[in-house]
Formats: C-alpha cells, structure tokens, sequence
C-alpha cells in the first residue's frame, strides 16, 4: 500500500534515514505541489507508523510525530546516481 497520494504525480525513487532526520528522492511532475505533497506524506506517515507501533506516542512531544520544517533541493547538476548513494549510505559509520 502506498502512502502516496495518486494526483501529485510524485514517485518515491529512493528513502534512508539516519538517527534524527530523512533522506527522500522522489520524482515529480514539474508542475507538482511539492510543498503540499510533504505535508501530506508526513500526515500520511505519521497516521500509519502512530497505528502500527501506538507506544511511539509515550515519544512524542504533544502529538507530533514530524517537526514543521523540511529542506527541499533539486538534482539539477548532479548525476541522480550520486544522490542515491548518498541517501544509502545514511546511518552508517563513514
């Protein structure tokens, strides 16, 4: 089951994470939301991880399981295979 929603166009190509934040590489339509497809997808996730692992909420601070920020930048000038790796390479020891 997909979390994602059908009418952004957006389809997740890669996802890792490390102790404290996550690395997403998605593609999109030029012409996507972006900023309305992470809200949801953190409302989306968040729902679903809440449902599947309730004690989670003992963690939390209120209820929120995402903070409000995020950081977006676009692969323009680099190779998509270099930003993969990246992304795989989150959470271990360098």
């Amino acid at each position: 089951m997909s979390i994602f929603p059908p009418n952004y166009n957006i389809t997740l190509q890669e996802w890792n994470h490390d102790v404290d934040h996550v690395h997403i590489l998605f593609k999109a339509h030029p012409k996507s939301e972006i900023s309305k497809f992470i809200n949801a997808y953190k409302s989306a996730s968040s729902r679903l991880l809440k449902k599947e692992f309730p004690e989670i909420r003992k963690k939390l601070w209120k209820d929120y399981f995402w903070s409000q920020s995020f950081c977006l930048l676009t692969t323009g000038g680099v190779a998509i295979e270099v930003i993969r790796k990246y992304i795989q390479s989150q959470g271990e020891k360098l």
